[in-house]
């Protein structure tokens, strides 16, 4: 497996749990687990397109989310399902950017995460207060997008995928899909390592690019990536490995999407991202106290 800690071997030992990641000038606590909570603003999202579209539901919506315990709002204007071209950028930000403005003047203080790829709407998305970019590119449909990181205060998500939306589910093949993961990992760190940037969170990407049984060699091998310098995002709320496997809809897949929070935790995970937060911070809260070393 690649080192992920190369050229950071000065800076201390592996990712600590009590540690504090700088997100703009603002720092997200990961001394316990972490929610990011999903708002997607999207017509045609998997799970929740069109529910949060008007300003007082993405507000409401939003504000429910922070009330269960969620440390970070992920806003995403742009559907990455399976089978999807995306839109354009002005589409994209004709949505993203004004849902990111009224989050940040509603709710001062709060980390506004950015679900894009592109860094012309990552630009603007920081311009307008957000404070973490999360990207399912992990910067490799964008060449901007590792200039314009390696230059901003804001977190940066980097997340695996092979392919991209509209290709990433056409019969993905892996020797070692945990190798292969960490190694692109280590080329994509390289731009941020070589310039010090230390505020980088990793995501395996599951369900991007991965058949059934991958995403699950990932679960099982999480503590693998865990290992690394840099924190651990994982995604699986309400996702077809779960769905695929119980014979359900991603509207029945509560219960399966706490099962493998609960796993991921377990392995190391320091951020879930989730469309139900409270389901997701009671995982955590029992998982850290199975954790509890002077029990």
């Amino acid at each position: 497996m690649a080192d992920l800690n190369a050229g950071l071997a000065d800076k201390g030992t592996n990712f600590s749990q009590t540690h504090s990641i700088r997100c703009g000038g603002l720092s997200l606590d990961l001394s316990k687990p972490a929610v990011m909570g999903i708002l997607n603003v999207t017509p045609d999202s998997f799970f929740d397109g069109g529910n949060y579209i008007t300003a007082t539901q993405i507000i409401d919506r939003a504000g429910e989310m922070l009330n269960q315990g969620a440390s970070i709002i992920d806003v995403g204007a742009l559907s990455t399902r399976p089978n999807t071209t995306g839109g354009t950028a002005e589409e994209e930000s004709g949505r993203l950017i004004p849902a990111i403005e009224l989050l940040a003047g509603h709710f001062p203080g709060v980390i506004i995460s950015a679900d894009t790829y592109r860094a012309s709407v990552a630009r603007q998305a920081v311009e307008a207060g957000a404070a973490i970019i999360n990207d399912i590119s992990g910067g490799t449909m964008d060449d901007e997008m590792s200039r314009f990181i390696a230059v901003s205060n804001a977190a940066y998500v980097l997340m695996h995928i092979k392919g991209t939306p509209a290709t990433m589910q056409e019969n993905p093949e892996y020797t070692d899909v945990v190798a292969e993961v960490s190694a692109f990992f280590e080329k994509q760190l390289q731009p941020y390592i070589s310039v010090g940037k230390e505020n980088i969170i990793l995501d395996p990407g599951f369900g991007f690019g991965k058949n059934l049984y991958d995403n699950y060699r990932l679960l099982a091998r999480l503590k693998e990536f865990a290992n690394s310098y840099f924190p651990l995002l994982v995604g699986v709320s309400r996702k077809s490995m779960i769905n695929q496997v119980l014979q359900i809809r991603p509207a029945e897949a509560l219960n399966g999407t706490t099962v493998l929070n609960t796993i991921a935790l377990i392995n190391g995970a320091s951020i879930l991202r989730v469309h139900d937060v409270k389901e997701a911070i009671e995982a955590a809260k029992l998982v850290e106290l199975l954790k509890d070393n002077n029990l």
